[in-house]
């Protein structure tokens, strides 16, 4: 009996080495994943080494419990309260549409996760450093995709489709809440002289409108850009009653051209100058924080003020907020 035992036992012994092997041979291998250029990138099996060209990577890696090696930025000495100023760890590899290649490669990525439109240019040499991924990270109607696509190469599918599911239920309850026939006009958009917004299908001009927002700049042509240039004479013609610009630091030019005064939004206070997640929204922390902050600008007497970094530490796991 106690040999029989024995014999079993060395049995299951054997297949759960054998099962075992299968499995580290498995992740050994990769995976081979299509990015937004259409070309298929052979990725390691959960890499550790994350580059982010742009927030979106950050964004995805700390909402799993991992801290990319390094990032670009969006505006030069600012660490996003988003991502709880955590990129001040990583290491600096410029800014975002001008990413310094010599850093990167000293930061010793085993996969580099990139917005596309500034990145396609450089991805031969991206590609010498480490596997590169380009992501659109553009529209809400990619960022489910994204965000399920990365979570499963950072070996964190489960994770990734709970993320999609909770943005779209807090989605559902507060455009529930929100108060009904009322559809506050705005854009969202980067200041100068002649100002660029973005169009309704831009991710946080999506969240904006799924809540109530009229967007004065409209949806986008089929095939083309994100945004529009819009001068100010167009949007006074429009007259926004909510703004939400870019706030890229001090320099403001088109808060010193005499039709800014007319603008009713401008009129009634409510312009707001917003952070990095409102253009870099396709992350599940940016899109939870710009949902809140949305709801509470638009209707201030139903939601909430917002605390963005407390609303962060909600997401990103304890242990890599230190």
């Amino acid at each position: 009996m106690a040999n029989s035992a024995r014999k079993i036992a060395s049995v299951f012994g054997l297949l759960a080495v054998l099962a075992a092997s299968s499995v580290v041979a498995e992740e050994a291998k990769g995976v081979s994943v299509t990015d937004d250029r259409g070309v298929k990138v052979d990725v390691p099996a959960q890499p550790k080494r994350i580059a982010a060209i742009s927030y979106f990577a950050d964004d995805v890696a700390l909402a799993l419990g991992i801290k990319p090696v390094a990032s670009t930025y969006m505006t030069s000495g600012r660490q996003p309260d988003f991502l709880l100023g955590l990129t001040s760890q990583m290491a600096q590899i410029g800014q975002r549409a001008k990413p310094n290649l010599e850093l990167l490669s000293q930061a010793k990525p085993d996969l580099i996760v990139a917005i596309r439109r500034y990145t396609v240019g450089n991805a031969p040499q991206l590609e010498k450093i480490a596997p590169y991924l380009a992501y659109n990270m553009e529209l809400l109607t990619e960022s489910d995709k994204e965000i399920a696509e990365f979570s499963k190469i950072l070996g964190k599918p489960e994770r990734g489709l709970q993320l999609n599911a909770d943005f779209h239920k807090h989605l559902d309850e507060i455009a529930a809440k929100a108060p009904k026939n009322v559809h506050p006009r705005f854009a969202i958009m980067w200041g100068g002289e002649t100002p660029f917004a973005f169009h309704t299908e831009n991710t946080s001009a999506s969240i904006v409108a799924a809540i109530g927002g009229d967007n004065i700049a409209g949806p986008k042509t089929p095939g083309g850009p994100f945004g529009i240039d819009l001068s100010l004479e167009t949007m006074l013609e429009k007259d926004p009653e909510v703004l939400f610009i870019y706030d890229s630091g001090p320099d403001r030019p088109h808060e010193n051209n005499p039709i800014w005064q007319e603008l009713t939004a401008v009129k009634n206070k409510r312009v707001f100058y917003v952070g990095d997640q409102w253009v870099e929204t396709n992350g599940p922390i940016a899109r939870e924080i710009v949902l809140r902050e949305a709801a509470h600008y638009l209707y201030p007497d139903a939601f909430p003020a917002v605390d963005v970094r407390a609303e962060a530490a909600k997401i990103i796991p304890a242990d890599i907020q230190k």
